[in-house]
């Protein structure tokens, strides 16, 4: 049965058919080049910067992961990686700079001071319990502080997450803690 709507396809390339022809959905493309193109703008504040510099470094060169540029300015960034402990005064920094990113944005929290306050929260009334109080978190990496592999191994947990999102349309925003 012959279908109407399919050209005839000439002999010559009926034979190399398979391996010249992709067949996908514009989610899947969108979602792969945002994966693997994502520009981070560190926010680092104490020993996981370090680590978070690691993880920059030839040793493990996040850029094989599609981490190329890390952006000093969050006009040009999508990602922001917040390593370290935060207090209530540098709060609001971070808030603005997680407002000037544009659309789609994620968020990735380093290490147990960033996730939860870590020791110091239980004594000390400057310290964010959790950056998840200040801006939404896509991705949560514990450890006091995580290894480099550790944050290769988040990193590209978001890039799953970002391939399966949908692409161009209006989802339903994220609910924002209110600082």
């Amino acid at each position: 049965m012959k279908k109407d709507f399919l050209p005839e396809i000439p002999e010559e390339f009926r034979e190399n058919l398979g391996q010249n022809v992709l067949v996908t959905t514009i989610d899947k493309i969108a979602g792969w080049a945002r994966s693997n193109s994502l520009w981070p703008l560190t926010f680092g504040t104490s020993c996981c910067a370090i680590e978070m510099m690691s993880a920059a470094s030839a040793k493990y060169d996040w850029s094989r992961f599609g981490f190329e540029v890390a952006r000093a300015t969050p006009r040009q960034a999508d990602l922001i990686i917040v390593a370290g402990t935060i207090t209530n005064k540098m709060a609001p920094v971070l808030r603005r700079l997680y407002d000037q990113i544009p659309e789609p944005k994620y968020v990735i929290a380093m290490g147990a001071c960033t996730i939860t306050g870590g020791p110091f929260a239980k004594d000390s009334y400057t310290v964010v319990r959790g950056v998840d109080k200040i801006v939404p978190v896509d991705v949560y990496i514990p450890g006091c502080p995580p290894r480099p592999e550790a944050l290769l191994q988040g990193m590209m947990a978001l890039q799953q997450k970002i391939k399966l999102q949908k692409a161009y349309v209006i989802e339903k925003p994220k609910d924002e803690p209110e600082l």
